[in-house]
């Protein structure tokens, strides 16, 4: 079985609803994402997949969606403020956590058509959670 994988910097802010930490707070993160892509065959240049080709698409996507935005759960108070105001949001069903923001890229990764099999979020230079899928 062949993997390569690729990262991905992007900052974005988020707060976590029912939390007793800091993290309750409005607050912000330089996040690094690492996607890996799995085949057990090289394609006929003798890759997995070009690393470009998984930037290109997916380097987009985290560019549209998550860079510079607040990622918020959904019944979030604050959502319906910064919505009105103009502020970028980027909203989940589930509370902002770095594991179900994982999950997002994961999902997103699979949506271009990527083989991917695990996504990690590192959230700071020491705190990352990984979805696999």
């Amino acid at each position: 079985m062949f993997r390569v994988a690729r990262e991905i910097e992007f900052c974005y802010g988020h707060r976590l609803l029912d939390y007793a930490g800091k993290c309750r707070h409005l607050h912000g993160h330089n996040g690094r994402a690492v996607i890996t892509i799995e085949s057990p065959t090289l394609d006929v240049r003798g890759m997995v997949h070009d690393f470009s080709d998984i930037k290109r698409g997916l380097s987009q996507w985290i560019e549209e969606h998550l860079d510079h935005r607040m990622i918020l759960w959904r019944r979030d108070p604050v959502v319906p403020l910064l919505q009105q105001i103009g502020e970028p949001v980027y909203l989940l069903d589930e509370n902002p956590t770095a594991e179900n923001i994982a999950r997002v890229i994961f999902q997103a990764a699979q949506q271009l058509g990527l083989p991917v099999v695990e996504t990690v979020l590192w959230e700071t230079p020491h705190c990352a959670a990984t979805y696999r899928g």
